[in-house]
Formats: C-alpha cells, structure tokens, sequence
C-alpha cells in the first residue's frame, strides 16, 4: 500500500510541478540524470556546460555527509551583489547538492557513496524542493516524494569506524528549514560564505572574483570591502566569537531569526545580531517543558553545562534537539566550538 501511495504521489508531483528557466516549462524528470547537470559517468558529478561548483566557508551540518554544491543559472541571467543575506537568483535558477559519505575520510580516493541530489528550483511562483535518492548501483538518483533512510558506514578523520542511520527529508520537511515568512527559501549562498577560493577546471580562484568574471554575479565591490564567514573549525579565519556565531548562523538562524519559524522564542542566532540577550545570554525561554533540561537560562556565561543552547545542541532525543530536523546524531566539534565559546564568556 505504501508504495501505491508513493508512486501516486510522485506522479503527481511530476506532473502537477513545473519548472521555468530559458526554455518552455516542462515537468520536474524523475531521474537526476534527465535535467542535464553533469556530463559522462552521472556519479562523479561533473558539471554540465552553464553549470557552475561552489562552497560555503562554514556549511550546515547534516550528520557528518560530505556536500558537493552547484548552481545552474538561465542563460544570460546574473544575480546582483548584496553583502549579507542569500543572494537574489533569477527566476530559472537551480540550486543543487548531492550529499555523500566517502568510505574513509582520511583517504578519500577509496571511493565514497552518493545518498540525496536536493534541488531548489526556482519558478515563476516562488522556490520549489525536488528531493532525487541515489540507487544502490550509484549509476541515478530518482525523484522522491515521501523521503527516505538508509544505514551508512565510513571511516572518520581519526581513523574511527562509524555506522548509523541516515534519514532524506520529505518534501515537507524540506519546506520546515527553508522557511522565510512563511515561504521557501535558499539558506546557504550568501556573498560572504562565497567569499573564499574554489579549485575550477581552470584553476584557483576566489568565487565571487570568478563568478563575477563569467557572468554570473554583478555589482561586485572591491574584494577587500566584502565581508567574509570565517571557516568554522579554522582559528586562522577568525576569533572564536567570529567561528561560533558562524556556526549557529548557518545551522539555527534559518529558523532562529524574526522572520523564521522560530521566532516566537525570542531567540535571533544571525551572525549580525549585536544584542547578546537575543542570542540567549541569561535569557530565560518562552517556554521551557523539558527541552530545558531542568536549566533556567538559554546561555549562560561561563557556564556551557548550564546553558540551554548546548543540552539542545548535545541530545539526539527528537523532543529535545536543536536541529530539529536534518540531524540524527550530535555535531561534536560544533558543541565542542560552541562550549568554548560560552565558556570564554565573562559572566
């Protein structure tokens, strides 16, 4: 029975979903490999003619996978400067990641394997989610409604072997983190987490600087006045205020903001809020239960073991987490950036 109601949901998704980009609209394929992204063999994911790679300095955690991003924009279409917030993409505009482990993180020609390809397509009517589940022989990935989950091994950085569960959003669930008043919304590509280098078939290169000289992105200022998002893990790219708040501005702020789904708590995690109650310095929450963990305070200074925000941060318990969706295991050197943080607090 579930899956009749998975393949009638997906047939009508492909047909009642319609995408505009510089030709007529068609209906959304129900292979990867039917719109055209990458060229030769779909798994190593190389990128198609008008289809552009790119990084964020400080990326959102999803449960230790690997992430290869790109954009395709509607020919002759560019996307204007703005220094803070996710930059404006064209109507036409596709925004796509492939999530992957690779089998041993120290060693990463061994092989790795593709799990998700999340697309944001942008239409007439606002953004859409496409969510496309890699098959076991990693030759497609094919259009998913209802999400799915699947158990991966790997071998992490310090030589630790790893096996957990690994869950892909339904659509729905996509819609709950891509949430701006209420409509869908691109999280990550913002002129300052483009601000830093990318190797291009052509060589090194900063990414506005290349997107800028291809086309892609107008009204670009001089590099050195365009903020920058430290690397989250790297105390070469910034102080450890700088790497903290990094770090919850991309994984909380999407929801933790005044035009997020979380607003009602009071909480504003975006990297340019100055007011440290509206991080949740000796805040106390709108309402507490027992995502509190018996705690009075959201964060308080000097003392991570009392802070609310770290036992959300810590628990992999559904009721309590922080996240609440796109992670099913504990961010450890992100609770452990965060505790520092707190800890360096002067109370």
């Amino acid at each position: 029975m579930k899956g009749l109601l998975l393949s009638i949901g997906a047939f009508l998704l492909s047909v009642a979903f319609t995408i505009r980009q510089d030709y007529p609209a068609v209906a959304a394929p129900e292979s990867l490999s039917a719109w055209g992204f990458f060229t030769g063999n779909i798994a190593d994911q190389q990128p198609a003619a008008g289809v552009v790679p790119y990084r964020l300095n400080t990326p959102l955690f999803s449960d230790y996978a690997e992430k290869l991003r790109f954009v395709r924009l509607p020919a002759g279409q560019s996307v204007p400067y703005t220094p803070d917030d996710v930059l404006a993409f064209p109507v036409g505009t596709v925004l796509i990641k492939t999530f992957y482990f690779p089998t041993d993180f120290r060693q990463p020609d061994k092989g790795r394997r593709l799990l998700e390809t999340r697309l944001l397509v942008h239409e007439a009517a606002g953004w859409k989610a496409l969510e496309y589940v890699w098959n076991a022989e990693q030759t497609d990935a094919i259009l998913e409604v209802a999400g799915e989950q699947t158990n991966v091994a790997y071998t992490d950085a310090s030589g630790k072997n790893h096996r957990q569960l690994y869950v892909m959003p339904n659509l729905n669930q996509c819609k709950g983190c891509h949430n701006r008043n209420e409509t869908l919304m691109p999280i990550g590509p913002s002129a300052r987490q483009l601000n830093g280098n990318l190797t291009y078939a052509d060589g090194e290169a900063n990414q506005l600087t290349y997107w800028q000289q291809h086309g892609l992105l107008t009204n670009l200022p001089a590099l050195a006045s365009v903020p920058k998002t430290p690397v989250w893990n790297d105390p070469a790219t910034g102080s450890l205020d700088a790497r903290a708040r990094a770090w919850l501005d991309i994984n909380c702020a999407h929801c933790h903001r005044p035009d997020g789904p979380a607003s009602t708590s009071g909480l504003n995690l975006r990297h340019t809020e100055t007011n440290p109650t509206a991080w949740g310095v000796q805040k106390t929450p709108v309402a507490a239960g027992r995502g509190s963990g018996g705690r009075q305070f959201d964060i308080v200074p000097g003392k991570p073991d009392e802070s609310i925000l770290v036992y959300r941060m810590e628990s992999t318990d559904p009721g309590v987490m922080m996240p609440e969706v796109a992670r099913k295991v504990t961010h450890r050197e992100g609770v452990a950036l965060v505790r520092e943080w707190i800890r360096a607090m002067h109370p």
